[in-house]
């Protein structure tokens, strides 16, 4: 990505996080709502709506409640691309060798593998929403990998705040998104080897 783009983002971040908070005590309700929205909608800057939750609410409460709103807004996607595009993606993947070894790759997805991409705090949750949900993950272990890694993405984006632009200029943030991510992957290895999750699901 450009400079350009950077500042566009950060922009339209800090207008809609203006927008949001003119909003009063409505805020939390449409940025929650908005949460939802993002994991269909691949534009929308979670970073904003999370930000918002938590100057609203303080940082333990908007935190859980975006959370809660941003494993909810995924699942429902996951489950709207597994039952909705399902049948008719895998007709695209018989015809293209390509998109099969693609999926075939998805599929495979170890628990701890899985958790480390939903953990990328500026990863578009449609993306992996749609791939998640177009190939054979089992529901369960999808819904387990949202509950770990989305809490260091909530972690991350209320940090930094709605300052996009500085995420990705200044070195310091770069090295501790790695290590939330890397922690991300270790807590999912911990969890997988208690509970088994590749092997029962």
């Amino acid at each position: 990505m450009s400079m350009e783009l950077f500042e566009l983002i950060n922009n339209l971040s800090l207008k809609l996080n203006e927008v949001l908070l003119n909003a009063g005590m409505w805020a939390p309700l449409i940025s929650s709502l908005l949460i939802i929205a993002e994991g269909i909608l691949a534009f929308l800057p979670l970073v904003v709506f999370v930000t918002i939750n938590i100057l609203s609410l303080g940082y333990i409460v908007g935190g859980f409640v975006s959370w809660i709103f941003t494993i909810a807004g995924s699942f429902l996607a996951f489950l709207l691309f597994r039952k909705g595009f399902s049948s008719f993606f895998q007709k695209k993947i018989e015809n293209s060798k390509k998109l099969e070894k693609f999926m075939d790759s998805i599929d495979n997805l170890k628990f701890r593998q899985l958790v480390l991409i939903i953990a990328i705090p500026f990863a578009p949750s449609f993306f992996i929403n749609l791939g998640a949900g177009l190939s054979t993950i089992s529901i369960k272990k999808y819904f387990y990998a949202l509950l770990i890694g989305k809490v260091f993405v909530i972690i991350f984006l209320g940090y930094i705040g709605s300052s996009i632009l500085e995420c990705f200029t200044n070195p310091i943030i770069l090295i501790k998104v790695v290590l939330l991510i890397l922690l991300a992957y270790l807590l999912a290895q911990v969890v997988n080897k208690k509970f088994d999750l590749d092997g029962r699901f």
